[in-house]
């Protein structure tokens, strides 16, 4: 096929995405196909048709207790002053619970109020009531009781009353087959090595999932390349073989983005583009009168296309509701900014702060995937909303569960490799807490402590008139605040280099005289404190230095722009290079602590934090890393 006629298509639409799910949905009746199931294998599936009893629950009379069956009547006269005796077989017999009761009994005294006085008689003091302790037939299901309507999900108990009523098999509705259409040259499986300009396909698998867990039944394709003919040949199998298509990349404006000629040459077009982001190149249509979504490559824009489009498709043709996720309202850590006219789809941390829900934006990039897996929450800018201050508060809806949330301790500052190895630990200790940390940097972290943002701030920020670390920052900035500046870590600052350091650095100057590329940290983080002062001492101005400008948000981020650029150099901690293969140049000794309320230091999440950061075993699994010291054991230098 010739790929010149699929002119690339540069204009994408700003079609409101609500607009554009009502039209894909009215656009398709979705009839669903049923099929019967053993009610073993029940489970999640919907109910095609009402559901009927095939027999009573009990179908007897039967005892609730352990005890005797009486006649009431035969009762009546029993009293504390008068005790009544009654004939084995003739006015009582023995029951257990669950025991028919016989025809010409109607009540049931429990064996505790029953005195034993031989073989054949048995003696009472209180009267029964008719019908007490016996469960009466029906008592749970009546025969032909409609037990479950149609379009019910099926749990775990449900299926137990399907079998006491005698159901072995019900009709439910198929699960719409949903196919999976990986697009791309640069996409390769898994177990390929990875080379420059190749990527892991692994949205498929992402895909096949979310489909699973809104009830579809996925059907993941191989690779295919980007063909004009192969991407057809697979659109119009899918087509011949499954009720709903999606099909991954291709979406855009690309030179190589052949989707939307394709579904409009083979099909029709509905909609391609729609004003929200990340998500906005959609392409929704049909294909053979079967639905066809075409995603964007970029993870996290394709997570959320799916969930706008195709968990509605799967939902209609179930005859289901949608599901809605939780929302809760929440103070915002840091200003967020949109575009008018567009929504926004932000994933944020949240935290439990001083009584309020507290959230910070994370990344927007659409490809970074652990933006969306770190989320606790996304917050919807609406497209007539230019975005939030700094303090304000809006709805956000909750990708984890509201308790998770609640019990984590928030942390903000500098980063280090460490605080994950705390949180992990703390979660070995109470596993319905963790940590949810933000790398903003060093001033940043004090900030949010002063505004109540965090629980704790990690911090490396020195002092270049006292040499002193933390201290001056910490008096300067919370001085009228009742704090704790504790001790957490001594680590080692140095040049990243790639391995044998072809450059020879030693020194900022050589950096500036070798024209490295720099690789720099935020304003406001430590290490670019600690940089500036080198530049200062050695009398050289920022603009000398190549790359100055860009800002990289943590250790790791850092080193690996190093490791894929031999001309480059960052300055960082030593397992970072470490952890990236690369040759490491000490600097500098550096003391990293901990800021935090002393309201916080002295509550349960505060001496749980601390009692894990003094254990051994923290110590232990923190000093094999290398470059690092924990010096935790030291008192609080402001209490």
């Amino acid at each position: 096929m010739d790929q010149k006629r699929y002119k690339r298509k540069i204009y994408l639409e700003d079609k409101p995405r609500p607009k554009a799910r009502e039209e894909l949905l009215a656009a398709f009746g979705l009839p669903p196909r049923k099929e019967w199931v053993k009610v073993e294998d029940a489970l999640g599936r919907i109910t095609a048709e009402p559901v009927f009893a095939s027999t009573s629950m009990p179908h007897y009379h039967a005892s609730a207790m352990d005890g005797i069956a009486v006649n009431a009547a035969d009762t009546y006269s029993a009293h504390e002053q008068n005790p009544l005796r009654l004939a084995y077989g003739e006015q009582f017999v023995y029951v257990d619970t669950g025991n028919a009761i016989p025809a010409q009994y109607n009540a049931v005294i429990m064996i505790e109020n029953v005195n034993v006085i031989d073989d054949q008689t048995i003696e009472i003091i209180e009267p029964a009531t008719p019908w007490q302790h016996i469960r009466p037939i029906g008592e749970d299901i009546v025969q032909e009781e409609m037990i479950f309507p149609q379009g019910h999900k099926l749990r775990p108990a449900d299926l137990g009353s399907l079998l006491a009523a005698r159901i072995t098999n019900l009709e439910v509705v198929n699960k719409p087959v949903v196919s999976i259409i990986p697009t791309g040259n640069e996409l390769i499986e898994v177990t390929d090595e990875p080379v420059p300009g190749k990527i892991i396909e692994f949205n498929g698998t992402v895909f096949a999932n979310f489909v699973k867990e809104w009830g579809g039944n996925p059907r993941l394709s191989g690779i295919v390349k980007d063909e004009p003919e192969k991407i057809k040949e697979a659109l119009l199998l899918a087509a011949e073989t499954s009720d709903i298509i999606v099909i991954n990349a291709g979406s855009s404006a690309g030179s190589k983005d052949f989707t939307v000629h394709i579904i409009g040459e083979i099909g029709t077009v509905f909609t391609h583009g729609v004003a929200a982001r990340p998500g906005k190149p959609v392409i929704l249509g049909k294909i053979n009168e079967k639905p066809v979504v075409g995603v964007p490559g970029y993870p996290v824009s394709a997570y959320l296309a799916l969930e706008w489009f195709v968990r509605p498709l799967i939902c209609k043709y179930l005859q289901i509701p949608e599901p809605k996720r939780q929302t809760i309202q929440v103070k915002l850590g840091r200003r967020i900014v949109s575009t008018m006219g567009q929504e926004d789809f932000i994933r944020i941390n949240i935290g439990y702060v001083n009584g309020e829900y507290v959230a910070n934006p994370l990344t927007r990039a659409a490809g970074v995937t652990m933006s969306y897996v770190r989320a606790d929450g996304l917050l919807i800018v609406p497209a007539d909303v230019l975005g939030y201050e700094q303090g304000e508060t809006a709805e956000a809806e909750l990708l984890k569960p509201l308790e998770e949330v609640t019990n984590s301790i928030v942390f903000s500052g500098s980063h280090d490799l460490t605080i994950d190895l705390l949180s992990s630990q703390i979660k070995q200790k109470r596993y319905d807490m963790k940590i949810i940390s933000s790398h903003v940097g060093s001033m940043a972290g004090l900030m949010a402590i002063r505004k109540g943002e965090a629980h704790v701030a990690g911090i490396h920020l020195l002092d270049p008139e006292t040499g002193e670390y933390n201290l001056t920052y910490v008096k300067k900035l919370l001085d009228d605040m009742d704090i704790v500046l504790f001790p957490f870590l001594k680590r080692k600052q140095g040049w990243f280099v790639p391995e044998g350091n072809p450059f020879e650095i030693q020194s900022v100057a050589d950096i500036a005289a070798k024209n490295a590329h720099f690789v720099n940290r935020q304003r406001g983080a430590g290490t670019r404190i600690l940089f500036d002062l080198l530049l200062k001492e050695a009398g050289l101005a920022p603009d000398s230095i190549t790359g100055y400008s860009r800002e990289m948000f943590s250790h790791l981020s850092v080193a690996a722009e190093v490791k894929e650029n031999a001309g480059a150099v960052g300055l960082g901690i030593f397992p970072a290079a470490r952890a990236m293969g690369l040759s490491f140049i000490p600097v500098a000794d550096e003391e990293y602590d901990l800021v935090m309320t002393k309201e916080f230091f002295e509550s349960e999440k505060g001496r749980l934090l601390v009692s894990v950061i003094q254990s051994e075993e923290f110590r232990e699994s923190v000093e094999k890393i290398g470059g690092y010291k924990v010096v935790a054991d030291a008192a609080p230098k402001i209490g």
